[in-house]
């Protein structure tokens, strides 16, 4: 599908990546992956061709179509999520406004046995065929489908797009390349905006995607599910394995040691080798010996061993100072926005040293919840900290309060204290922003470096408790290790919003899921909580089979008459414009039939073949009008 040979990037006068090469299939699912700044997003973008490579060739099959879901999306305002979703069916779209021209033609048009008349029953014939080849019966089902797979309610549908959040009209661009067929699929960090089970959702359809995915993401559980393939790019190279994330791992460090084992033999051979020839250099008799030693060792291919750009964050969580036993109590706590409602009547208490995760669905009140804590929003009821609780808050679009137009060092100066403005620079050398990157701009940073600047800048604030939404947005996965260890070790009040299930595990001992306004206790880790939350859906599926029964198929039978009826109703009208097309032509000919028949009876009624002919178009039209108002009848039935 696609060969990749020799390819080059240089930023800036420096080579991003160089003389890179290889090759796409179909079926291949690859795992790009490597530290943020390597250029995973920047191949995306040069195989999407937005950008063009500064050396090397690309040879794609004929005809091939690439989606690419970028970071950065722009939205047509004024589009309901419906109207931008169908925005994948271009040529379905242009076929339903010419089939609808036509059939609007066919009513009105009387010119029957005209040229044209015939051009347009012939043109809404293969119209209808290239539609129903195309799927146009059914592509209004298959994208309700996938964007409630997304996570869309029936009820978004029909709202518009402006009302949503980035994350959500992310969520309305995937859906629109999972609806397109494309043959290769470019998905640049598809999880980012994504909660647990929609996560798990596209796992299942990406695992059964027919064309070739490429993927950048830091998610090791979803690269593991989903891929067969992983490709690294590191130190300006690519490391290319037909293993998924983890096995690629095991096996690139079991390729390092054999590079390493093999490198140390080979060193030693070399220095016997050298001893030999200034031994032998000195002695006239053995200097063609040395000679001959020398052209050996000028023939040997020295063995090098890969490299790893083993640079990673030091990061470490302190508490200011020892708070009470109660950290957050809640009581009777609600928050509506206008009519919507988003939490109603919860009641919590969580104590000094839990470690929390939350999870749920987004727009169930997980962010809503943290936000209330720190005080950032207004709320109905009763909530307070305890004593000496001292906040530390990520916020989960942190890195977007960045000043585009400061520096690093700027961003990190302003917001230090007296007591630790000495120490700003060795704390962004420990966030790997050394020598000039101190000085890069915050609108030039990489979405991941932007984030490892906001958790340094949270390091300048005296905290016992932390919350943090979805810290891990962006972090490269060597990132996101440092800051799970971290994490681990940080003996303070832990309150995570995450859906990256991998980084959740051994890193909260209790689960709080949020669903339909109210909040649930599980007193176990995120296994256990996803196990529990299986179960009961399950169980919930069982009631509702068992209690309403009846209920549960005629509401089967109303999605599927909902799928259906467009299709059944658009195939009727065309039938139905074909048969009224072809009695007006009758009826025309009849006509004709009639006035030579009157205009000259005796000469013509000695002619077998006319009256033959007369009654097999009067029959024809006979059984016409019979299938017409069968037809016309089954049409009135869907109103």
């Amino acid at each position: 599908m696609l060969n990749v040979h020799n390819l080059t990037v240089t930023f800036m006068g420096t080579d991003l990546f160089s003389g890179i090469t290889f090759k796409l299939n179909k079926g291949d699912r690859i795992g790009l992956i490597g530290k943020n700044g390597a250029g995973k997003s920047t191949l995306l973008k040069v195989l999407s061709r937005d950008i063009e490579s500064s050396g090397g060739t690309m040879a794609f099959d004929k005809d091939v179509r690439i989606g690419f879901l970028r970071q950065d999306i722009d939205f047509v305002q004024g589009r309901t999520i419906l109207e931008e979703a169908y925005q994948a069916f271009v040529e379905i779209k242009e076929i339903e406004v010419r089939l609808e021209h036509i059939n609007e033609q066919l009513v009105t048009r009387t010119d029957y046995e005209s040229e044209e008349y015939s051009q347009l029953i012939h043109d809404l014939t293969d119209l209808t065929e290239r539609y129903e080849l195309l799927g146009g019966y059914n592509y209004q089902g298959d994208t309700e489908k996938i964007l409630q797979g997304l996570g869309f309610q029936r009820e978004d549908f029909d709202k518009l797009t402006d009302t949503f959040s980035g994350g959500w009209r992310m969520r309305i661009e995937l859906a629109k390349l999972l609806l397109q067929n494309n043959d290769i699929l470019l998905l640049d960090e598809p999880t980012n905006h994504l909660d647990i089970e929609s996560i798990i959702w596209l796992e299942n359809f990406l695992k059964s995607y027919p064309g070739a995915i490429v993927l950048v993401s830091h998610d090791k559980m979803f690269l593991d599910n989903v891929t067969n393939r992983t490709i690294e790019i590191s130190l300006g190279q690519i490391y290319d394995y037909k293993k998924p994330y983890s096995q690629f791992l095991e096996l690139r460090g079991e390729i390092k040691e054999k590079q390493l084992q093999a490198q140390k033999n080979q060193e030693k051979e070399i220095k016997a080798k050298q001893m030999l020839i200034d031994k032998f250099r000195a002695k006239a008799n053995k200097a063609s010996m040395a000679q001959s030693l020398i052209k050996q060792l000028d023939k040997v291919e020295r063995i090098e061993v890969d490299q790893d750009d083993n640079a990673v964050m030091n990061v470490r969580f302190a508490i200011s100072k020892e708070p009470g036993r109660i950290i957050v109590e809640a009581e009777n706590v609600s928050k509506y926005y206008g009519d919507k409602k988003i939490l109603e009547n919860v009641n919590l208490l969580i104590e000094r040293n839990s470690k929390i995760a939350f999870v749920g669905q987004n727009g169930q009140g997980k962010s809503t919840l943290a936000k209330m804590m720190v005080g950032e929003i207004p709320f109905k009821g009763h909530l307070k900290l305890g004593h000496n609780v001292q906040v530390g808050y990520f916020a989960q679009n942190q890195s977007e309060y960045l000043p585009p137009e400061k520096t690093v060092l700027e961003i990190m100066e302003e917001a230090a204290t007296d007591t630790n403005r000495m120490r700003v620079r060795d704390m962004l050398g420990a966030f790997l922003f050394g020598g000039d990157a101190v000085d890069k701009k915050a609108k030039v940073l990489s979405g991941g470096e932007r984030n490892r600047l906001a958790l340094c800048k949270l390091l300048l604030q005296p905290f016992n408790v932390l919350i943090m939404d979805e810290p891990t947005n962006h972090l490269d996965i060597a990132s996101k290790n440092v800051l799970k260890e971290a994490l681990k070790q940080f003996n303070g009040t832990l309150i995570l919003v995450s859906h990256d299930r991998e980084f959740l595990q051994g890193l909260t001992t209790t689960v709080y899921g949020f669903k339909d306004h109210v909040i649930k206790e599980y007193l176990g880790d995120i296994d256990y909580f996803l196990e529990q939350h299986k179960m009961e859906s399950l169980r919930d599926a069982e009631k509702r089979t068992v209690i309403k029964e009846e209920k549960s198929v005629e509401k089967k039978e109303n999605i599927q008459a909902s799928k259906e009826q467009d299709k059944d109703l658009k195939k009727l009208n065309n039938k139905l414009s074909k048969i009224e097309a072809e009695i007006s032509a009758l009826e025309l000919e009849l006509e004709k039939l009639d006035a030579e028949l009157e205009k000259n009876y005796a000469e013509v009624s000695t002619k077998p073949e006319f009256f033959e002919k007369y009654n097999a178009k009067k029959a024809s039209m006979e059984q016409l009008m019979h299938e017409w108002e069968r037809i016309e009848a089954e049409v009135e039935s869907f109103s």
